[in-house]
C-alpha cells in the first residue's frame, strides 16, 4: 500500500484538486506542505492533533512539513465555524501562545537539520503596505464568489466584520508567500478551509502562471478534529497542566462504541490490518480496543511513562486490578477547611469535576456523585480532614470523571 493510498484508507483525505499530481508527488517524498495554526490558546488541543498526526506520517514518507503560526492571522481571527467574532489579543498573548505551540509541535514532527520548518506568517502580512497589497493582491479576488464560501455565508445573517472579511485573502497570500520562499508546493487544512485555501491555490497561479504547481487537499480535519476537541467540560487539551495524562487518556478510553475504530484509523500509528481486526471486535472486546486506543494516544502526546501510569489508573477505576496511586489527585490546604470541614461542592468545583457551584448542587440532587464508591446526595454534605485517610479518597462525578483528595 502506498503512502497516499493508506491516507485514504484511514479516513483522512476529503478532497483534492489534482489527485493524480498529488499522490506521485506525496508517494515520491517531494511534497513541501503546509498546515496552518492559529495561536488562538496557549496550548493545541485534540482538535489539532489530526493535523499533527498527519504531518508525522507525511515526514516519515519523506516528504517535508511547514508548520505555519499564524501570529498575523491570529490578530484578525478566522470566521470559520464561528457564529460571533473571536476575540480580539494582544501581540504579547499571541507570541506567548506561538511559543507554547512550538514545544508541544517539536514532541510530533522533526525539525532538525531543515527536514521540517516552524514558520510564522507575520513575518510577512504585519509589514505589507495596504494600498499595495490591494492593488497586488486584491485585484486577484472576486467579492461575488467570496461571498459565495461557506464560511461567510454561515455569518452573513449574524454579520460578518470587515475585519474577518480580509481572513481569505489573508491566508491565500500565506500559500503564495510560502511557495515563493520555501518552494511549498502543497497545503493541507479542514473541510471548512476549502474556500481559503483555493482561493491559495487561484493567487498562485494567477501571479505565478498556470504552469506553477500549487495543489490543495482537505481532510476531516475540522469537522471530525473540532467534534473530538470539545468536551462538556471544555477543551482536551495536549498541555498536561491544562488536561492531565490520565485526564487524557480517559477521554479517548471513553469514546463512543461507534467512533472507537474510526479514531484508530486517524489517529494512531497502528497497521491498519490490525485495526481491521479490530473492527471485528464486540461487547466486552470493544473496552480493549478503547483501552488500546486510549495507551496509543497518550503514549504519542505524553510519552510512555505518562501513558504507562494513566493505564494503571484507569484500570484501578474500570477493572480493578490496580491501585489508585496513578490517579490525579489533590492536596487539599488549611485554606481550603472551614472549621476543620470543607463542602462537597466545593471539592468539586475545586477539583474541576463541575464548572459552577449550581452545577454542582443539580449533580449532587441528581445522584451523580460519590465517595469512595458510595452515592452522596446531600448538597450540604461536608468531609472533615480526620475522615480523609491517608491514601486519599476518591471524589466521583458521573460515570467517567474520578480524582483522589488527600489532605495534609
Amino acid at each position: 500500500m502506498t503512502v497516499w493510498e493508506e491516507l485514504k484508507a484511514r479516513g483522512l483525505i476529503a478532497q483534492v484538486t489534482d489527485e493524480e499530481e498529488i499522490q506521485k508527488m506525496v508517494n515520491e517524498g517531494k511534497a513541501t506542505f503546509y498546515i496552518g495554526f492559529d495561536p488562538t490558546a496557549d496550548s493545541l488541543h485534540v482538535g489539532h492533533f489530526m493535523a499533527l498526526c498527519l504531518m508525522k506520517r507525511l515526514q516519515m514518507a519523506g516528504n517535508r512539513p511547514i508548520a505555519l503560526l499564524g501570529g498575523g492571522t491570529g490578530m484578525i481571527g478566522d470566521p470559520s465555524g464561528r457564529t460571533d467574532m473571536r476575540q480580539m489579543m494582544t501581540k504579547e498573548t499571541i507570541q506567548h501562545n506561538i511559543d507554547c505551540f512550538k514545544k508541544q509541535m517539536e514532541r510530533f514532527i522533526d525539525f532538525s537539520d531543515g527536514k521540517a520548518l516552524m514558520v510564522n506568517n507575520a513575518d510577512w502580512l504585519l509589514d505589507l503596505n495596504y494600498v499595495e497589497l490591494l492593488r497586488d493582491v486584491g485585484a486577484c479576488f472576486s467579492v461575488n464568489r467570496m461571498l459565495t464560501a461557506e464560511c461567510y455565508k454561515q455569518r452573513m445573517e449574524r454579520g460578518l466584520s470587515f475585519l474577518e472579511f480580509n481572513y481569505m485573502i489573508m491566508q491565500s497570500y500565506d500559500f503564495y508567500m510560502l511557495y515563493q520562499k520555501y518552494g511549498c508546493n502543497m497545503q493541507f487544512g479542514g473541510d471548512d478551509q476549502w474556500s481559503n485555501m483555493l482561493g491559495g491555490t487561484e493567487l498562485i497561479r494567477r501571479k505565478l502562471g498556470k504552469d506553477a504547481y500549487a495543489m490543495t487537499i482537505t481532510l476531516l480535519l475540522n469537522s471530525e478534529g473540532k467534534k473530538m476537541g470539545k468536551t462538556q467540560s471544555g477543551a482536551v487539551w495536549l498541555d498536561p497542566n491544562k488536561t492531565s495524562p490520565f485526564d487524557f487518556y480517559q477521554y479517548w478510553r471513553n469514546v463512543d462504541d461507534a467512533d472507537v475504530i474510526k479514531c484508530m484509523r486517524l489517529l494512531t500509528f497502528l497497521p491498519l490490518e490490525e485495526i481491521d481486526e479490530m473492527e471485528k471486535w464486540e461487547g466486552s472486546q470493544l473496552n480493549k480496543a478503547k483501552e488500546i486506543l486510549a495507551y496509543e494516544l497518550t503514549n504519542l502526546v505524553h510519552g510512555e511513562e505518562e501513558a504507562k501510569k494513566a493505564q494503571e489508573g484507569a484500570r484501578a477505576l474500570f477493572a480493578g486490578g490496580a491501585d489508585t496511586a496513578n490517579m490525579p489527585s489533590t492536596e487539599l490546604t488549611d485554606d481550603d477547611f472551614q472549621d476543620g470541614s470543607v463542602d462537597l461542592i466545593s471539592m468539586l468545583v475545586k477539583r474541576g469535576l463541575v464548572p459552577t457551584r449550581s452545577e454542582g448542587r443539580r449533580a449532587i440532587e441528581q445522584g451523580g456523585v460519590s465517595i469512595d464508591g458510595e452515592k452522596i446526595t446531600d448538597i450540604r454534605y461536608t468531609v472533615s480532614r480526620e475522615d480523609i485517610p491517608e491514601n486519599g479518597l476518591v471524589l466521583k462525578r458521573g460515570k467517567k470523571k474520578f480524582h483522589k483528595v488527600l489532605a495534609k
